[in-house]
């Protein structure tokens, strides 16, 4: 196959910054029902156009048409973000203006999408307008050329339903709960197509491979012969007790230091958005028993679910962390919940290496494999 599907699909996201900017300029003197239907009809406009530009060897991999129409809503996110900073401007104009106001009328509360201007919300349309749109070519750039996509799908399944979780669910118990409206069914519905993605990611064989000999004598050593496991594993343990910590944080622990730490260092976990306290209770719940898990991975040899685990989770952190930093850090953040001056260097210091620690063990499993194997593999009957 050659690269004339996935060059389409590169120029199919493109095309959506001159259907923004026309439907911004038609809609702006409109309502909020006529940005559902522009949604609709962008869908019609995106298939109609992918079937003259993908008309010929158009891959038998449904997941490709997925990344598709994924990488080109990604661009509009990308596109709503820098609108938001005022990088460009008359893209999202009437979507923006719509999603920040509400219209009281014959006492029924018309709600676009507030959650987007929130910093929460204005950072994952970055995470998504920049690392997914990247992961999404790179997908379709692999089927294309009948290569194996499963590590970054990993990867995105656990960026994915890191975002998907917490904006859902700060979206529902927030100051916002009560200003859901119909565009969040456009939610439920990427929300469908993306679990069934994620299945069909998983039933994707592993491409994980080495040499016997070399999985025996791994696995012939000890922990203590292994000292960059051993500092993963000194990782795991204060990672296990930082999530847990801020937790405890969230949840209103009496502590004193709980209580030092919310007022010093990361006051946004109080932040009344409900986005902090969603993602530090799903770091927690989720986050704190693969530390556990991860540590057995890491002492006994042969778990071989260890390098899709880590794929999974840094995956996850990735996207977290780059949210609750950029939203404790921005001025969309009231300014009472932003992290104090003094507290800076400790907030920067402490997250950043809570999410690149992640990356590195999820390097270390991923291309130093042998200790996850099975030394004896079942033999194939014939």
């Amino acid at each position: 196959m050659n690269a004339s599907a996935g060059t389409g699909v590169f120029l199919l996201s493109l095309m959506s910054i001159p259907i923004c900017y026309l439907f911004n300029s038609l809609m702006y003197q409109s309502s909020v029902e006529a940005v559902f239907f522009a949604g609709c009809t962008t869908a019609l406009i995106l298939a109609i156009s992918a079937r003259f530009l993908l008309k010929s060897k158009t891959p038998a991999d449904p997941l490709f048409y997925v990344y598709a129409v994924y990488a080109f809503l990604s661009v509009v996110n990308l596109i709503i973000g820098l609108e938001q900073d005022n990088v460009i401007d008359g893209f999202m104009t009437f979507y923006l203006k719509e999603a920040s106001v509400s219209v009281l009328n014959e006492h029924v509360l018309i709600m676009s999408e507030p959650h987007i201007n929130t910093a929460h919300g204005h950072m994952i349309s970055y995470w998504d307008g920049c690392v997914h749109y990247l992961m999404y070519l790179l997908m379709v750039a692999a089927i294309t050329w009948g290569g194996s996509y499963r590590a970054i799908g990993l990867y995105w399944v656990g960026s994915f339903l890191m975002r998907v979780i917490v904006y859902i669910l700060g979206n529902a118990v927030g100051k916002y709960g009560t200003h859901v409206g119909p565009l969040f069914l456009m939610h439920v519905s990427y929300v469908l197509v993306s679990v069934w993605t994620c299945f069909r990611i998983f039933r994707q064989p592993s491409t994980l491979e080495s040499q016997v000999k070399n999985i025996q004598l791994v696995h012939r050593q000890s922990v203590l012969q292994r000292p960059l496991d051993i500092v993963f594993i000194i990782y795991l343990v204060l990672a296990m007790a930082f999530c847990i910590f801020r937790g405890l944080v969230v949840l209103d622990c009496s502590s004193e230091w709980c209580q030092e730490y919310a007022q010093k260092y990361e006051p946004y976990l109080k932040d009344p958005s409900a986005y902090p306290k969603i993602q530090m209770l799903v770091g927690m719940l989720y986050s704190g028993p693969y530390y556990v898990i991860a540590l057995y991975g890491l002492v006994v040899p042969g778990c071989e679910w260890m390098p899709d685990l880590t794929l999974i989770h840094s995956g996850a952190l990735a996207q977290a962390q780059f949210s609750h930093i950029g939203a404790s850090l921005h001025t969309r953040t009231p300014f009472s919940y932003r992290v104090p001056a003094t507290g800076q260097l400790v907030f920067l210091l402490t997250n950043v290496l809570y999410a690149v620690l992640p990356q590195a063990l999820c390097y270390r499993c991923t291309t130093r494999p042998e200790l996850f194997l099975n030394p004896n593999p079942p033999r194939k009957t014939q």
